[in-house]
């Protein structure tokens, strides 16, 4: 257990919050405003692929199966991959372009495949946020995109990342990708260090103004 020190600016910022937590016990070994409701920016995604997990292992879902992309989803604001209205993606491209490039037209796209609109989709991601323990979670949209409402924790956070690591080792593995490469171009993970810390292996990383 080594010591922490927090520059400057991270104690002086009200929007920061920072938790480390032992994954294989749970235990907590440190953490600051952990509990604080704050906006998930795009860690959201986190439960969009959980949820997309699920349907895969339950047979709802196959990684081939291909997610059609509506006008609501082409329209959405960057990061994206861009893909027209009336366009198609395989599941698996999907969850690439949600790890690496943080794809919020993709991110819609899935939530109405499974969840029949967003809406839909954001009251499946509550009921599974409550089932694991994120009690100071509320989800509005599957991108993590600036809704008023939709507030986590530092601690849920990691509950929620624990969860995906502990019960789905075979799909942990997507969130180690660094880049992937669809209709010829290569995305590159947004999660920088993969690049240089060794044995980087996750989770997300998310910005919006509010965060």
């Amino acid at each position: 257990l080594g010591l922490f020190a927090l520059p400057k600016s991270a104690n002086a910022n009200n929007k920061y919050a920072a938790i480390v937590m032992e994954a294989n016990t749970g235990r907590i070994l440190f953490s600051r405003h952990a509990d604080k409701r704050l906006h998930p920016a795009s860690l959201t995604k986190i439960m969009t692929l959980l949820l997309t997990f699920e349907a895969i292992e339950s047979g709802n879902l196959s990684k081939d199966d291909r997610v059609f992309i509506s006008k609501r989803a082409s329209r959405m604001v960057p990061s994206k991959l861009g893909l027209p209205h009336g366009s198609t993606i395989r599941v698996e491209d999907a969850v690439y372009s949600l790890i690496t490039k943080s794809a919020n037209d993709v991110a819609v796209a899935l939530a109405e495949h499974i969840g029949g609109t967003e809406w839909g989709f954001s009251r499946l991601m509550n009921t599974k946020a409550k089932q694991i323990g994120m009690h100071r979670t509320t989800f509005q949209n599957a991108s993590g995109l600036y809704h008023r409402y939709q507030r986590s924790t530092a601690r849920d956070m990691a509950i929620l990342s624990r969860y995906v690591i502990m019960n789905y080792p075979g799909y942990y593995r997507y969130f180690s990708t660094a880049s992937f490469r669809y209709n010829g171009r290569s995305y590159h993970n947004h999660n920088r260090l993969m690049r240089w810390y060794k044995g980087m292996d996750g989770l997300k990383t998310g910005y919006i103004s509010a965060a």
